[in-house]
């Protein structure tokens, strides 16, 4: 069943959806005449305006007021996922040399420990060189040292013959000490000579960026890159966002963020504000700011995009109603405020947030203390149900 009123124009315009429901529930309702005794139908009154209706028995609507809601202003700003620096290691052979062997590439997921490749170096062959030669030289000075230690005690010898021999076998101990440390920072076992160093992960993680081939130099001597590899932990990472000039006063260091990968709608991470950066953008009037985010399934990627949501340092008052005071017609959002006399304003409004007990907030259109009809769609029922 539709109908159409006549308004003042001289145009017929069809009312449609709940706005037809709220003139059908008017002239439908019935009302008791005490003067006749029977029954009769109650009338829609015309009007001028076309965005409000008039009706004899407001009291059947049931209104609602909106109330006053006190949220922290939000900030949207956008941010690409990047390695948080302190979690990057390069793996570096100290061996120059050629790699021979390599067992991880890029995007590989590691283990502290893993062994990565393996370089042939002649820094390992030197220094087994140097060890060997310093146990020679040490069990010689000893055996220097002990006997002039004997002749000493039987008055062989001046006591500062005695005191030279115990000087050149500790400088003998010290230089043994010192191939043998030589051979552990290269990797090398002193009771296995070999001429290969081996080098592995040092932390778990994924390496994100890989420097050498097979064949290819490796070291810090050798021409080529000294870092091998770089292996990141992305457990935790860092959201650089770019937050404009007139923003940065409603953002604090140590500030809780909402995270949203554009690529999961559905998934929401939460991070910390570590370090707004001090200098701006001069092009652009921004500054980066830093958002430490816990990552513990490995869901946010490098490079990923996401949408950081800031609970700003400004609190706003808004009106806040029932969802279901709420016309959603031709993608818009209306209530209807009581204007006395039976009749009924429709309002646009702009919707925020939904929040908890089924209610709405609203950005513009109402304030706080105005009433309205309070349940639109439970009138529309009604009325289909006549």
């Amino acid at each position: 069943m539709k109908r159409s009123l006549t308004f003042k124009t001289g145009r017929f315009v069809t009312i449609a959806g709940v706005v037809a429901g709220m003139l059908w529930i008017s002239a439908c309702k019935k009302s008791f005449n005490p003067a006749s005794g029977m029954v009769q139908q109650a009338k829609v009154v015309e009007v001028s305006n076309g965005e409000t209706v008039a009706v004899p028995h407001p009291e059947n609507f049931k209104l609602t007021t909106a109330e006053a809601y006190q949220t922290y202003d939000t900030l949207n700003v956008t941010g690409s996922v990047n390695p948080d620096v302190s979690r990057e290691v390069p793996v570096i052979s100290l061996a120059s040399g050629k790699v021979v062997d390599i067992r991880a590439r890029l995007d590989d997921n590691v283990k502290k420990g893993q062994l990565l490749l393996r370089v042939q170096s002649p820094d390992i062959t030197n220094a087994f060189d140097t060890y060997l030669k310093a146990v020679n030289d040490e069990k010689l000075a000893n055996k220097a040292y002990v006997r002039a230690k004997d002749l000493y005690a039987h008055g062989a010898i001046a006591q500062s013959m005695l005191e030279q021999a115990d000087d050149t076998e500790q400088d003998a101990l010290a230089d043994l000490k010192a191939a043998e440390q030589q051979l552990q920072v290269l990797g090398a076992d002193k009771n296995r000579p070999t001429t290969i160093e081996d080098v592995y992960a040092p932390i778990s993680g994924v390496i994100v960026a890989q420097n050498v081939t097979n064949a290819a130099a490796a070291g810090v001597n050798f021409s080529g890159s000294s870092t091998a590899f770089t292996i990141a932990d992305l457990s935790k990472v860092w959201v650089i966002c770019d937050v404009y000039e007139n923003d940065l006063h409603r953002i604090q260091l140590g500030q809780k963020v909402m995270i949203h990968p554009n690529a999961f709608a559905d998934k929401v991470l939460h991070g910390t504000i570590s370090d707004i950066g001090p200098i701006l953008d001069p092009n652009i009037r921004t500054a980066k700011v830093r958002i430490e985010v816990e990552n513990p399934d490995r869901l946010l990627k490098l490079g990923m995009f996401v949408t950081a949501t800031i609970d700003s340092l400004n609190k706003k008052t808004l009106a806040v109603i029932p969802a279901t005071a709420v016309l959603h017609l031709h993608d818009e959002d209306w209530v209807y405020v009581p204007t006395g006399d039976g009749r009924f304003r429709r309002v646009q409004v702009d919707l925020g947030d939904s929040i908890s007990g089924g209610r709405q907030e609203i950005l513009s259109g109402i304030a706080p203390g105005q009433q309205m009809v309070g349940d639109i769609l439970q009138l529309e029922a009604t009325l289909e149900a006549q």
